[in-house]
């Protein structure tokens, strides 16, 4: 049995989809550093993953890394069936996400399908297999990441708004049908996160809408899925948490 295959069995298994880069890689290694082995899934940054594999092995933590496309119900099936036979996942956090950001008038069929495909498709792909497992194991928690966007909207991002706006709705319908199996399902909604997908956002025009007055880091949301996924005392149910510095209230 390798080292990995060992953490497994005796560990508490969290499932990050999505893991690899800014805020899925603060979740994977806050939940890493909570006592969780790391089940870490990517599209097809190798180098990324394995980079975010080796710093929680570093902190004495264990991680295993999964390459598929979540937009694949094929090749989720292939990866997780598996591995669902022998172990549930703890915790699932639903962290893929892509932008194909243009004007409704002018986005062409293949950026809607794109964003809807991974941000909304792949969350049906994963999430329906990994819920499977946890009613059998009675307990679980899902968090799911959504944006500021799906909760107000935003120009410029039909598609992105309508896919996180689609997990909002999916997340609290799936909190009504699991509750009582003491599955608990949440939302986390990012504002302005500082990461990639926000590099070429100029920094000046989004800060006079910020009552705090700064941009987010991606600790600020891992810190409140840690909190949804470690915490005894869980109250918290089909809520949509926003992390967003007063951008949205």
């Amino acid at each position: 049995m390798s080292k990995s295959e060992a953490a497994c069995v005796s560990a508490r298994i969290a499932l990050v989809v999505g893991g690899s880069r800014g805020i899925g890689r603060s979740i994977a290694i806050r939940l890493a550093a909570s006592g969780f082995h790391i089940w870490l899934t990517y599209k097809g940054n190798h180098e990324a993953a394995n980079q975010v594999r080796e710093e929680i092995e570093a902190a004495g933590g264990s991680c295993e890394t999964m390459a598929f496309d979540v937009a694949s119900y094929e090749e989720v099936e292939t990866a997780l069936a598996h591995r669902l036979e022998n172990s549930s996942p703890e915790v699932l956090v639903f962290n893929s996400g892509v932008a194909r950001d243009n004007l409704l008038m002018w986005m062409t069929r293949d950026e809607w399908d794109t964003v809807l495909g991974t941000n909304l498709d792949g969350f049906f792909n994963v999430t329906r297999q990994v819920v499977f497992s946890m009613l059998k194991a009675k307990k679980g928690r899902i968090v799911v990441i959504s944006s500021t966007s799906g909760q107000i909207g935003q120009a410029g991002q039909v598609n992105y708004s309508a896919s996180k706006a689609g997990l909002i709705g999916a997340s609290k319908a799936l909190a009504r049908e699991v509750g009582k199996k003491n599955i608990i399902v949440n939302v986390v909604s990012p504002g302005f996160i500082e990461t990639d997908m926000t590099s070429d956002i100029p920094k000046e025009h989004v800060l006079p809408l910020i009552p705090l007055n700064r941009v987010g880091r991606v600790e600020d949301v891992s810190s409140v899925v840690n909190f949804l996924c470690t915490e005894q005392n869980m109250y918290i149910h089909g809520q949509v948490i926003g992390i967003n510095g007063g951008l949205a209230m």
